[in-house]
């Protein structure tokens, strides 16, 4: 569900920018040392690096003709709170839209919005907390990880309709719009709600206290070197092997502009857009998540999955290293003061 800059106007990409900034600060400023330990700094990198891989491979909408991909914005909540699972998602990103041209930049605030700020600051407190607030089992979680995954997907759809008719730059009329663009997400979000679920209980068996020190906001004492392989291991697989299998259909956003528009391509046609569009050709190395060329693209697909996920690995660590020196700097500097 990634936005592209043509569906977006200069203000409402601006505004969204803004908006989607106050949400990191936000996040920078409530995230606890719970949340940045030994433990969780590297959870955020590996986490990271396995949500960039799995959102390469989109999955069919079998009748529909069109795909989805798993946003992460739940997976990412329930394993590592809030706080550091948006900071996590907002770097995917970025990478994503800066290297590899998915997503517009001048979409980008919008599209962190639509998958960030919804999913950990709306859809999981709202449902999954609350599903999950007195005890975690199997069944809970795998019921909190759909209905929370859904109801994530279906405000994410519902704004991007509200940010392109907003922006109005293009003849897509809002009704329309809404009527093949909610549907379609259901759809999408039972997938990825399921596979969510799949996941959360995988890491609620091996190692509980992933899931209850996230949800209580609990500092995790014992190792997770284990679980980390597995993610580790996974990630590469995802991104270097089975994003190879992907399916070619049009995801949901594009699917619901296809309906429209009988498939007729929708291009930014302000100056703006074409600076922007210039500027991203530059900073993307492999555009579409591929090497130049149709027949390189395979191949360039399972380099794109491996050196995301290493890019998205590093980024996130190294934001999360800076975030805890940063707070236990302002710790120490508190308490020579009190002391004084």
């Amino acid at each position: 569900m990634h936005m592209s800059d043509s569906l977006v106007s200069a203000a409402v990409g601006t505004t969204m920018a803004v908006v989607s900034a106050g949400a990191v600060g936000y996040s920078i400023k409530m995230i606890k040392d719970t949340d940045l330990n030994s433990n969780k700094i590297p959870m955020m990198g590996v986490m990271g690096a396995f949500v960039f891989a799995a959102q390469m491979i989109n999955f069919t909408i079998p009748g529909t003709g069109s795909s989805g991909h798993i946003g992460g914005g739940i997976l990412l909540a329930a394993i590592l709170g809030p706080f550091a699972a948006f900071l996590s998602i907002t770097s995917v990103l970025i990478i994503q839209a800066l290297f590899f041209g998915d997503g517009g930049l001048l979409a980008l605030g919008c599209n962190i919005f639509n998958m960030g700020v919804l999913s950990c600051f709306v859809a999981y407190p709202l449902i999954y907390k609350r599903i999950l607030r007195r005890t975690v089992t199997p069944k809970k979680l795998s019921v909190a990880s759909i209905l929370s995954v859904v109801f994530g997907l279906q405000l994410g759809a519902f704004c991007v309709v509200l940010e392109t008719t907003a922006s109005g730059i293009t003849n897509l009329p809002i009704t329309a719009f809404l009527l093949l663009m909610q549907p379609i997400h259901l759809a999408i979000g039972i997938v990825e709600g399921v596979i969510t679920g799949a996941v959360l209980c995988f890491v609620y068996k091996a190692r509980a206290e992933i899931i209850t020190g996230a949800l209580y906001q609990k500092a995790i004492k014992s190792s997770v070197r284990r679980v980390l392989i597995v993610f580790a291991l996974a990630t590469v697989i995802t991104g270097g092997f089975l994003s190879y299998f992907a399916s070619n259909n049009p995801d949901g956003l594009e699917w619901a502009i296809h309906g429209i528009t009988g498939g007729q391509e929708l291009t930014g046609n302000s100056g703006n857009h074409t600076a922007i569009q210039e500027l991203q050709d530059k900073t993307a190395v492999m555009p579409d998540y591929s090497f130049e060329g149709e027949d390189k693209k395979h191949l360039g697909t399972g380099v794109s999955g491996v050196l995301g996920g290493t890019i998205t690995l590093a980024a996130t660590i190294f934001l999360g290293l800076i975030i805890m020196l940063f707070k236990k700097k302002k710790i120490a500097k508190t308490t020579i003061s009190d002391t004084e």
